[in-house]
């Protein structure tokens, strides 16, 4: 008799990819900041994004997300990677959560970092994951930097998310390419009212990290260290 059995798996090790940058002429343990890419962007990308906004004594450490595919520009197609996929999304979302544990506990070990000072970055696909995380782990950042990307769809719903007294600071755009205003102001005020220690900041922007951003978040975090 035939029979068929569906989604059947065995388990895999992968490597996940990330860059290190650590200051010269200041003193160990560092304060840390975590930078994640958006959808088709790498880890290089948001090395330099992160470089742009942290004071002079932080380490860095820009992830790459696991799933890579080939994004159209002006000189061909080149290599892309994303975070999260439609099938079984929230196995993207346990990985993710992973790789940003495994990192922290790692130059913990190491005696590099401040562990009461860790920041993360997300831009775009990035910010809608990293607030997954904090809400997650809500004792582990002590700041979240979101920069034009949506929030947690099931933030009212699930039954693991809490409030995280991290400050945070959600930076939006007013002409961006994916999202209307509309729904920035709605993602705003939920946050405004999820969290303690929270500001947002709108842009005469589209889906960018602007100059105007850039400074911005220098400024948030020098007020902070």
């Amino acid at each position: 008799m035939e029979s068929l059995q569906t989604d059947l798996s065995v388990t895999a090790e992968i490597k996940l990819y990330y860059d290190l940058y650590l200051p010269e002429n200041y003193e160990k343990p560092f304060p840390l900041m975590i930078a994640v890419h958006g959808y088709g962007a790498h880890k290089r990308y948001m090395m330099r994004e992160a470089k742009l906004v942290t004071p002079e004594n932080f380490a860095i450490v820009s992830i790459q997300a696991p799933n890579q595919h080939f994004r159209p520009t002006d000189n061909g197609y080149k290599i892309g990677f994303g975070w999260l996929t439609d099938y079984k999304s929230e196995e993207s979302v346990a990985l993710h959560h992973k790789f940003v544990l495994d990192v922290i506990e790692k130059l913990t070990k190491d005696g590099l970092i401040d562990t009461k000072q860790i920041y993360l970055y997300g831009f775009s696909q990035a910010c809608a994951l990293n607030f997954r995380f904090a809400f997650t782990h809500p004792d582990v950042m002590c700041g979240i930097l979101g920069v034009c990307g949506g929030i947690p769809g099931d933030l009212e719903t699930s039954q693991i998310y809490q409030p995280t007294n991290a400050d945070v600071f959600y930076l939006y755009s007013r002409s961006d390419d994916f999202y209307p205003l509309e729904k920035f102001e709605q993602f705003d005020e939920k946050l405004k009212n999820y969290l303690p220690n929270y500001q947002a900041k709108s842009y005469e922007a589209t889906h960018e990290i602007t100059d105007e951003m850039r400074k911005d978040m220098k400024n948030w975090l020098a007020e902070r260290n």
